[in-house]
Formats: structure tokens, C-alpha cells, sequence
């Protein structure tokens, strides 16, 4: 078995740890930074990187700058106080930074109903389902929609653990199983995670809290890479990656106003991975796209349920201290596809957005910014195209094959939109 690509090193902080700058002596590394609970930042160590401890910590200070300046602002411009985080030994400087967002203490069970939505993945679920039940705080109920199943592996797992309430969708496609959760559902809190995440022991308390806030409709997590054995793994976290950052963010009907003239890029919002709403927002918005994701379009069911819900007025909050960790593909014809059907959802999902506002920038997107863009990863990528470049011919035929579909389908697809 050939060694992993990327070494992931969780380093916390808050506890005793070496020297940080010994880190950069350990090429091809994925650092991620911790304090308690809360992650921080992370940091790619390259093999032909020539690091030396000075120039370490200012790669190291850019990483953590976005989380510091909202947890410890004074850690951002002060560098005595920043010479005091990374001396050996002593986190004095963050220690009252983060007094404030260590909850004093945590329920046991908290009113979320966790949708998992799953088909033929048998052993990812059972590993899925096992750490639910081993959270610090776990929620009222977890349902499994099994979709489209072809036999009977699916509610053999689900039926193992007390907690699991098994739901039979025949119908394939993801948003229609999504719906089908959520419809389920008993809990205000509904929260969305993958068969193949393996989530952090404080999530579900985290999604809980985020929505003590009367005002958020929906909200998004932090995504962290499980591994980075592979090529196909790396690439995935290096170029298309769910993780949206460290530091909080609040998304309003400005950001659909604001970005109108491009195309509001709603997909920066996060990923169906780690996903939550209340309840009745899907009265006031509608369900998922059923035309939309796997099964259907290709994807992006998600990031079109964003712009609905932001068009509406409505609040969605990214809180990274709810944390999940996503297995990605390992093998590259599998992230090919993967991707493929990732650009042809987006095509459809944009212009669907489209003719709900017409001003939007969309199609100027797709017929005029894209290509202009692809040309350029051609030129740069020719003759080898590895890297970014590695996936750019599934990238520009999932984009042709989002526009034929919804060529194909658009009297169904606008037809959706009145739903």
C-alpha cells in the first residue's frame, strides 16, 4: 500500500504540544489547528516546500488570521501577544479569547431530527450511524431514507440502533429522498449529513445552537477532509473543496442583491454534507428540486434551496464550530464523474435561478465568463493537465450536458418553480 499523499495532523493548541515550527521539517503535511473544540485554520506543508521557522509562522498567522480576528482579534495585529501563542507551552493569550464559546455545559439530547440519506452503502452507514450514538450530545431522532434500495443491507443497519428511524423512498433521486426526510421529520431542527461523514462529537450540539437564534433559517457547517491518501483526494480538497472556512459568516437577501449583476454564487454557502433548517421553512420556500441532484440533473440541489431561502429575506448562518469530516473519493475516474455531475447540476440550478430574476448574471456566466475561463485552464494545462487541470474535460461536458438537459426538460423544470 503506497504511503498517503498528505499526512493529516490535527494540533491542538490548548494543550501541550511541541515547538509549532517543528511541524515544517514534516513536508507533504495537512496541518489543522485547534483550540478545544474549535478549529482554527489549517496549513499545507509541500515536499519541495523549503520552510524555515520564521517563514513558517507568517504562513502560519495567515492561516489562523480569519478565525483569530473573530475569536481573538488581538492576536491579529499585536505580535506580542502572537509571539505568546506559538512560544512553547504557553496559550495564556487565548485562553480568555475562548472562555465565551466553550459551552459551560451540554444537554445530553437536543430536539434535532438528523436525516441521512443513503443507498446501497452499507458499511458507510454503519460506521455513520455508530459515531451518532457516541456524540457528547445526541439528537432526538436520526431517520434513514433508504433510496431506490436494491436489497435489504440498508434497514438490516438501520435497524440495529435504537435511535434510527428507517424510511423506504422508492423512488431514486437525492432531493426526492431529502424531501422525504424532511417530511419525516419531528423535530423544528432538521439536520442533513452524508453515509460516508463521520461527524464531530459536538456537531449536533452546535447545529442546536445555531438556531437559538429566532432569525436563522437554515445554516451550514465546516467540512474538514477525513484523508488526503490520493491524488483524486487531494485534488478534490485543493480545488473543489466543501470546506468554507473557519470564521462565522451570516448570509442575507443582500447577498443575493449585491451579486445579482454575476450570478450570486450561493454555492460558496456550503454543502449538503452538513446542512441544517427549520422545519418551516420548507413551508415558506418549498422542498428540495426534485429535478435537481443525483438521480436527476447532477447536483447543486442544495446551493438552489440557498437562493431560495435568500431571495425570500431569510437568514442562513455558517457556524464552522459545527464540524464534520467527508471521506472523499479516492479514485480519480470516480472524482471525474463526481465533478461532471457537479457542473452539469450547477448549469441547470443557474439557469433555473435565472427565471426566478431575470436580471440575474447567470447566463453571462455560462455563455461568456466560463468559456473564457476554461480556454485559459486549457492553454495552462496543455499537454499534461494534471492538477486543477486533471478534471477540466468532465468540468466542460457536465456544463454542455446541464444545458441539454435543461433544454430537454425545461417545460418540467420551470414548471417546479411554481410548486
Amino acid at each position: 500500500m503506497q504511503p498517503p499523499l498528505y499526512t493529516i495532523k490535527h494540533i491542538r493548541l490548548d494543550e501541550p504540544h511541541a515547538p509549532l515550527h517543528t511541524f515544517c521539517m514534516v513536508p507533504r503535511s495537512y496541518l489543522v489547528f485547534w483550540w478545544g473544540q474549535i478549529a482554527l485554520g489549517h496549513l499545507y506543508l509541500e515536499i519541495r516546500e523549503k520552510l524555515t521557522a520564521e517563514t513558517f509562522y507568517v504562513k502560519l498567522r495567515k492561516a489562523l488570521k480569519p478565525a483569530l480576528h473573530q475569536y481573538a482579534p488581538q492576536l491579529v495585529e499585536d505580535d506580542e501577544a502572537w509571539q505568546q501563542l506559538i512560544s512553547e507551552g504557553n496559550t495564556a493569550a487565548l485562553q480568555d479569547a475562548f472562555a465565551g464559546h466553550n459551552p459551560e455545559s451540554i444537554p445530553a439530547e437536543v430536539p434535532v431530527s438528523v436525516v441521512i440519506c443513503t443507498r446501497n452503502r452499507a458499511v458507510y452507514l454503519d460506521k455513520c450511524l455508530e459515531q451518532l450514538h457516541q456524540l457528547s450530545c445526541v439528537p432526538h431522532e436520526i431517520i434513514v431514507v433508504d433510496n431506490a434500495p436494491l436489497d435489504n443491507s440498508t434497514y438490516e443497519v438501520a435497524s440495529k440502533y435504537k435511535k434510527v428511524v428507517y424510511v423506504k423512498e422508492p423512488r431514486a433521486g437525492l432531493d426526492i429522498a431529502r424531501n422525504t426526510g424532511a417530511l419525516s421529520a419531528s423535530c423544528e431542527v432538521v439536520a442533513f449529513t452524508d453515509d460516508d461523514v463521520l461527524v464531530h462529537p459536538m456537531w449536533v450540539y452546535w447545529v442546536w445552537q445555531t438556531f437559538q437564534d429566532k432569525s436563522v433559517a437554515a445554516m451550514t457547517g465546516l467540512i474538514i477532509a477525513a484523508q488526503l491518501h490520493t491524488r483524486a483526494q487531494v485534488n478534490f480538497e485543493k480545488y473543489w473543496s466543501f470546506n468554507r472556512g473557519y470564521a462565522d459568516k451570516v448570509y442575507t437577501g443582500d447577498f443575493i442583491h449585491s451579486t445579482l449583476s454575476i450570478g450570486p454564487p450561493v454555492w460558496e454557502i456550503g454543502a449538503g454534507a452538513n446542512m441544517a433548517f427549520r422545519k418551516s421553512v420548507f413551508e415558506q420556500v418549498g422542498l428540495f428540486n426534485e429535478y435537481l441532484d443525483v438521480g436527476a440533473a447532477g447536483c447543486n440541489g442544495d446551493s438552489e434551496m440557498w437562493y431560495r431561502i435568500l431571495d425570500k429575506g431569510l437568514t442562513i448562518h455558517y457556524n464552522p464550530r459545527a464540524i464534520v469530516f467527508h471521506e472523499h473519493r479516492r479514485e480519480t475516474g470516480r472524482l471525474k464523474n463526481q465533478i461532471f455531475y457537479y457542473m452539469r447540476g450547477f448549469t441547470v440550478a443557474a439557469l433555473l435561478q435565472q427565471r426566478q430574476k431575470e436580471e440575474a448574471g447567470y447566463k453571462r456566466h455560462l455563455y461568456y465568463v466560463l468559456p473564457k475561463f476554461y480556454l485559459e485552464l486549457i492553454r495552462k494545462g496543455f499537454p499534461y493537465y494534471r492538477s486543477r487541470t486533471s478534471t477540466i474535460w468532465a468540468e466542460m461536458t457536465g456544463i454542455v450536458s446541464g444545458l441539454i438537459y435543461y433544454k430537454k426538460n425545461q417545460q418540467k423544470l420551470l414548471k417546479s418553480l411554481s410548486k
